[in-house]
């Protein structure tokens, strides 16, 4: 079993895994790199170490987050991510080549489940701290971190200060009833659930602001029009009522 993880602090990024067979322990550091980065080289490492053991036929790689093991498995389209994945690959194909029964697994361990072993890794992630004392250059992937975050942060300002912002934006709620902000790392908090589909994520961008072919909205351009929802409990088919109320469609979906 390997249990990894990877924290940043101060652009210092440390990633480390744990092999639960002997015990061995990898501690790698970098700087000016994302956690996805550091999270996919403490696995490269980890399952490089494990295959070379004697008769391992099963392992489970623990990780918090199982964005990254995704990764792996798309090469051709991560590309910045591809010389780790390729990197893995090729330790797996000779470890499925060993034995035709041979098989991995990955297992997502969110922090917040307060296991033991993850916590021992997470704890040194984040007591680690390393002085620099020279200048790093910055990856590919952290240079796209820094930009989409300064736009992001430039994108709420002028936002929230704008007289001319949109009424009917669409809060997202957490399991604590928190409002979901954008984020760009670990692929957000919500748009990486809806990147498999652009469908998908068009109608979802479309309930977020509201801006669907749905009664509500065709109330600014069709003044004479018919706009009760056809379950007939409501004179208006509005998101709200699409989202929380109406017996057509909730049956379908948890609008959480």
């Amino acid at each position: 079993m390997v249990v990894s993880d990877a924290s940043i602090r101060n652009n210092i990024t440390i990633s480390i895994a744990h092999v639960h067979l002997y015990l061995n322990k990898t501690i790698y550091h970098a700087v000016n790199i994302t956690s996805t980065e550091a999270e996919l080289f403490a696995i490269r490492c980890s399952i490089n170490q494990t295959v070379q053991i004697p008769d391992v036929a099963y392992i489970i790689v623990v990780i918090d987050v199982m964005y990254a093991a995704y990764h792996i498995f798309n090469s051709s389209i991560y590309y910045s991510y591809q010389h780790q994945s390729i990197a893995i690959l090729k330790e797996l194909s000779k470890f499925f080549n060993k034995d035709s029964l041979n098989s991995i697994k990955f297992l997502d361990c969110p922090s917040n489940d307060n296991w033991l072993l993850y916590l021992l890794v997470d704890k040194e992630t984040k007591v680690f701290n390393l002085i620099l004392l020279l200048s790093y250059k910055s990856s590919w992937d952290f240079e796209r971190k820094i930009k989409c975050d300064n736009i992001l942060k430039t994108w709420k300002m002028m936002f929230q200060a704008s007289y001319v912002r949109g009424r009917y934006f669409f809060d997202l709620l957490d399991n604590d009833l928190h409002i979901i902000e954008s984020l760009y790392s670990k692929e957000g908090l919500w748009i990486k659930y809806f990147s498999h589909s652009n469908f998908l994520y068009v109608r979802t961008t479309r309930a977020i602001i509201n801006h669907a072919p749905i009664e509500e909205y065709h109330l600014c351009f069709f003044l004479n029009k018919d706009f009760s929802c056809l379950c007939g409990n409501y004179p208006i088919k509005t998101r709200y009522h699409i989202l929380h109320k109406c017996k057509r469609f909730n049956k379908y979906w948890n609008p959480r």
